[in-house]
């Protein structure tokens, strides 16, 4: 696909709130981190529900159902409808649906969020190889799910039967730190069997298609934490997104992102998606946004001036991914970022 190089954050006159007609927002780690909700999250969504913006919820957590979901985010103070939550699990069933008979079986290795996606589409889960299923399909289970579930994987996969994998992400977030995720267990089926799966998940095309058809968006505007999931998934759909720094992504890890990873907007948290985004200027050999400039020196990345951390980001963005090109700024930002308090 090709694409324009973004080489700065964008600029909105407009509350991103009102630009957009809906927002495709992550959970963890934007909405909520373990269980528990994100500062500002309530109340920035809450404000942008009042003002007209349809607000979905898409996630690459296949364990639970769409239901469980609304229902904790409304307990949250989010009120949420289950026809408002898209998951990795209904991305990949409607994958298998397109490519077996209607009524086939599908051994499940993964959780509830699977079983239904796969009723959801007409397939009959089962839980052993011995059940002869026409495909296999491996989402995240739960930090419980026992060693054996992946050898089912591996015999069915052994006898040619296909293998689909809800993502591929290799961590999770979690109340206690960052735990392995589903990507984690599709590697030691992989290991096992020398197979490759079929992936829904975000970034790729089937997550994007399966968000659109559910939520019938128009101007979209991806909201996410990680720069390979929920910001590659906006670059290859080809719509806009906003990073939240409430995550898993820091300060060097934007400035050092690739092409397919860097964000149209940058923001602290979900309060970003209720103002307008300043822009970043190009000004003479740098970039300045706020008080801030910046400049790529000859070694790292430089930074003058003051005012707001996050201008300072954006500043820096601006010179790390002009100087990168339509490649990975190799710049330390380090001591630019550390003033920053970033």
């Amino acid at each position: 696909m090709s694409q324009t190089v973004r080489t700065r954050p964008a600029g909105s006159e407009r509350p991103l709130s009102e630009a957009y007609d809906t927002a495709l927002l992550d959970l963890d780690g934007v909405v909520y981190a373990g269980g528990s909700a994100i500062a500002y999250a309530v109340e920035s969504l809450g404000t942008a529900r009042a003002g007209g913006m349809h607000l979905a919820y898409v996630t690459n957590n296949a364990l639970r159902t769409p239901d469980t979901v609304a229902a904790h985010l409304t307990e949250l103070g989010v009120p949420t409808e289950e026809s408002d939550v898209i998951t990795s699990a209904q991305a990949v069933a409607r994958l298998i649906s397109e490519q077996v008979p209607a009524g086939a079986r599908v051994l499940v290795i993964g959780g509830d969020g699977l079983r239904v996606a796969l009723r959801e589409r007409g397939l009959e889960p089962v839980e052993s190889a011995e059940d002869e299923p026409v495909a296999v399909v491996q989402g995240y289970g739960g930090p419980e799910l026992p060693w054996g579930r992946f050898a089912e994987a591996c015999y069915a996969i052994a006898r040619g039967v296909p293998w689909f994998a809800s993502n591929t992400d290799l961590t999770i977030p979690s109340a206690r730190g960052i735990a392995p995720g589903n990507g984690a267990a599709v590697e030691v089926v992989r290991i096992a069997t020398g197979a490759e799966p079929q992936v829904a998940g975000k970034p790729l095309p089937p997550m994007h298609r399966e968000t659109i058809l559910r939520t019938g968006a128009v101007r979209p505007l991806v909201v996410g934490d990680r720069l390979d999931t929920d910001i590659e998934g906006a670059f290859n759909g080809e719509v806009d997104s906003l990073l939240v720094l409430t995550g898993v992504t820091d300060g060097a890890q934007l400035l050092a992102a690739p092409p397919e990873h860097r964000p149209t907007y940058v923001d602290a948290d979900l309060r970003g998606m209720l103002t307008g985004q300043p822009e970043v200027v190009a000004e003479g050999d740098g970039f300045r946004c706020g008080g801030w400039t910046a400049v790529a020196g000859r070694e790292q990345l430089e930074l003058e001036g003051d005012g707001g951390a996050l201008d300072g980001l954006r500043a820096l963005c601006g010179a790390a991914w002009t100087a990168a090109g339509d490649g990975t700024c190799g710049l330390d930002g380090g001591k630019a970022l550390a003033r920053l308090g970033l």
